[in-house]
């Protein structure tokens, strides 16, 4: 069954399922650009990995272990002298800080030639967006790379938490996609909502090629049919990130008339 919305499907943003949107639309995208750049470049999978500790990161709530010994306490009604013992404290369950290690993937364009990274494209994760560790850390990588000559493609596809800072744009959206090209200032941003198409983009290349053109909503509705998600999703449940009340009218309206409530 194909994808039954316009544009992104809002039930691909649940945490359980995001993770493996994220890494299936990664390698779809390296290998559809992959035949379209040869033989002048390659697209690489590259891989960051870092550590989230702090407290106003993500927390695992671990059920702790209590052993509880019960105190055996010795009574003899002919010495009123023999000590009894205290019952034990009971415990409080608390969370732990427990550092996170984040694998996340994201593709790097590279001249052949050269081996120069050219363009670097970026799919946000909840870990990028969310206030804490995870989106410093981010930011500055973003800020390193805007502050290169190295392009940089940047899909966000989660409406959850706050967007990527960018200036002279007071738009809201749900969806953004930003190309800054590292010799040209400013950057290109496309906006979309829910109700729209997700729009094709192109890939920012050494001066002179010609700039190949990203499919995403190919990409993703193809993810959608072969990976069989309209057999994984409930759509009779609610999104979440939840949707406003206009949209989940919306929603609501196009899955029935989908058959899909």
């Amino acid at each position: 069954m194909p994808n039954p919305f316009p544009g992104m499907n809002p039930y691909l943003e649940h945490p359980d399922i995001w993770p493996s949107i994220h890494n299936r639309l990664i390698v779809a995208i390296a290998d559809a650009l992959a035949p379209q750049i040869l033989p002048k470049y390659f697209v690489d999978i590259a891989r960051r990995v870092y550590q989230v500790n702090r407290d106003d990161s993500l927390l695992i709530y671990i059920p702790d272990v209590v052993v509880q010994q019960r105190l055996r306490t010795q009574t003899n009604p002919t010495n009123s002298n023999v000590a009894v013992a205290a019952p034990p404290i009971a415990p409080r369950r608390v969370r732990m800080p427990i550092p996170l290690e984040f694998r996340e993937s994201y593709l790097e364009v590279r001249e052949i030639a050269t081996k120069q990274v050219v363009t670097v494209i970026e799919l946000l994760s909840p870990t990028n967006k969310r206030p804490g560790q995870g989106r410093e850390m981010y930011e500055e990588k973003r800020q390193q790379v805007l502050g290169s000559r190295t392009h940089l493609g940047e899909i966000d596809l989660l409406r959850g938490w706050q967007p990527m800072p960018v200036l002279d744009c007071d738009i809201e959206a749900n969806y953004r996609i930003l190309i800054g090209r590292g010799d040209e200032r400013p950057a290109d941003l496309y906006l979309f909502n829910l109700t729209d198409a997700i729009p094709s983009f192109p890939l920012p290349l050494r001066r002179g090629d010609v700039e190949t053109i990203v499919d995403l909503p190919t990409l993703i509705n193809s993810i959608y049919e072969r990976a069989g998600y309209d057999y994984v999703i409930d759509y009779n449940s609610e999104t979440v990130p939840q949707l406003s009340e206009s949209e989940a009218a919306w929603v609501d309206t196009l899955l029935r008339e989908k058959g899909l409530r």
